[in-house]
């Protein structure tokens, strides 16, 4: 089969002629009908951050993926050739106090499909069946792949409930992108999107977000707190990009007893303010890590089939595998004109 592979350390990757994988007994064989790039894909392509320290070449990478079932291991119940399948790439052990006490998703063991394991940037992946999401039928078929990334957002907004919330999203990649949709859907009164890129500000736009706001803006502090004077404050920060400003951002205009969503990645320890914008303000905070298993994927398919949320516009670009250099070259961009990027067979 044709793979992109992580041959070896260093930037790049090749397009090769793999062996199909040998299933175990609790996996599946799936035909990949498509698969989306994810944020944390470009540092093992380009060979940076923490990728260096935990990717082992050479390896097929990449862990946004569906497709079709078309062989079954012998243990994996549930399951039929033909049936059309999402991935859920955290690995749980489903052994471990976490995991038999309803939180899989921060599984002591947890292994991440495409990092820890062989990923599905390939014709075939093979896929352990407690990690596949069986559709019901074919109607999200063509967003198959965006649902791992989809539900990061729905955990991240309905941590608890936003209705008449007045709710700020800082970062406009994908996972913001969706966050703004799913908030609105959810019945959130006034939804705030701020990011440094245009393009990713006016893809929030589109998702229903009803002020957009450079990152750059000298006066954002003074025009978030505008829209949200009765409360003193936001009620709800989603913070999903992991700059340190915008993290410190989202805590200052946060109201007393408000909730801060964590889910953007830090590239390095920052300072906080921590007394005054978390201590004194009693604010909430969830530190949000994958997905809840499977709890956000009931979310997710209720709110896409509902078509209380399409996600489709968050989708800019389509690549062959075989072009998988422009579809890397378009997400590495500075820039920032993107949202995601689908790769096909």
């Amino acid at each position: 089969m044709k793979a992109i592979v992580k041959e070896k350390p260093g930037f790049g990757a090749k397009y090769a002629d793999i062996d199909i994988p040998v299933i175990k007994q609790d996996e599946l064989l799936i035909k990949i009908d498509h698969a989306s790039i994810c944020g944390s894909d470009v540092p093992i392509y380009n060979w940076t951050g923490w990728a260096p320290q935990r990717i082992k070449p050479p390896m097929v990478f990449g862990h946004e993926i569906c497709g079709e079932v078309i062989e079954i291991g012998k243990l994996a119940k549930g399951f039929s050739k033909g049936d059309f399948v999402s991935v859920e790439s955290h690995i749980f052990c489903g052994l471990c106090y976490q995991c038999r006490n309803d939180q899989r998703h921060v599984c002591r063991n947890v292994k991440i499909i495409g990092i820890d394991t062989p990923g599905g940037f390939s014709e075939y992946a093979a896929i352990a069946a407690r990690c596949a999401w069986k559709h019901t039928d074919n109607s999200l078929k063509d967003i198959g792949s965006i649902m791992e990334p989809f539900g990061n957002a729905v955990y991240a907004t309905l941590a608890e409930d936003v209705v008449a919330q007045n709710v700020l999203i800082c970062g406009c990649g994908p996972q913001g992108l969706f966050a703004v949709a799913i908030a609105k859907a959810s019945g959130a009164k006034n939804v705030i999107a701020v990011d440094a890129a245009k393009y990713r500000l006016k893809l929030a736009e589109k998702m229903g977000a009803d002020c957009i706001l450079e990152a750059a803006d000298k006066d954002i502090y003074n025009k978030i707190m505008k829209q949200c004077k009765i409360q003193g404050g936001m009620d709800v920060a989603i913070e999903m990009s992991g700059n340190k400003n915008a993290i410190n951002l989202s805590l200052n205009v946060l109201r007393p007893g408000g909730r801060f969503t964590a889910f953007g990645l830090p590239s390095k320890a920052i300072e906080l303010n921590y007394a005054n914008d978390i201590v004194f303000k009693g604010i909430k905070i969830y530190g949000i890590v994958g997905r809840e298993i499977f709890k956000s994927w009931y979310k997710m398919e209720s709110l896409l089939k509902s078509r209380s949320v399409d996600p489709r516009p968050v989708i800019t670009h389509r690549f062959r595998f075989k072009d998988y250099k422009k579809a890397f070259a378009v997400m590495s961009s500075k820039e920032k004109k993107c949202g995601k990027v689908l790769l096909l067979p």
